[in-house]
């Protein structure tokens, strides 16, 4: 289901698509927190990771793994980091899913330790 104020459910909106597949494409996102920072998102407009079916989110993780190796082809990364936003809570700006396919640099924080955990960043370190 199409939703017009959503700036995912046109596919890219205008924006560059990485890749794609028939129920889902990644694109780079607009602010990147490093070179290559890509978004994955289905077409289906659904704003909850949880609220897709099981095929959905595969279809969604199938990609994440080929726009991974196209991201480690382009720009040589060091690491990746895997992330979705689900609820405000969470940090969750646009209602729409999107898993973030965030390449990491040597060098880029100054103590990468923790990686994801960061997102608490009191409780990062233990």
């Amino acid at each position: 289901m199409e939703n017009t104020d959503c700036p995912f459910c046109n596919r890219a909106n205008g924006r560059e698509i990485i890749l794609e597949t028939k129920d889902c494409f990644a694109i780079y996102d607009a602010y990147p927190v490093s070179k290559g920072h890509a978004l994955i998102i289905p077409d289906k407009h659904c704003a909850n990771y949880f609220d897709l079916t099981t095929e959905e989110q595969l279809n969604c993780f199938l990609l994440v793994n080929e726009v991974k190796l196209r991201l480690q082809e382009l720009y040589k990364p060091d690491g990746f980091n895997i992330g979705i936003n689900i609820n405000e809570a969470a940090g969750q700006t646009v209602g729409h899913v999107h898993i973030h396919l965030i390449p990491r640099y040597k060098g880029d924080n100054d103590d990468p330790r923790g990686g994801i955990r960061g997102v608490i960043p009191k409780n990062k370190n233990y």
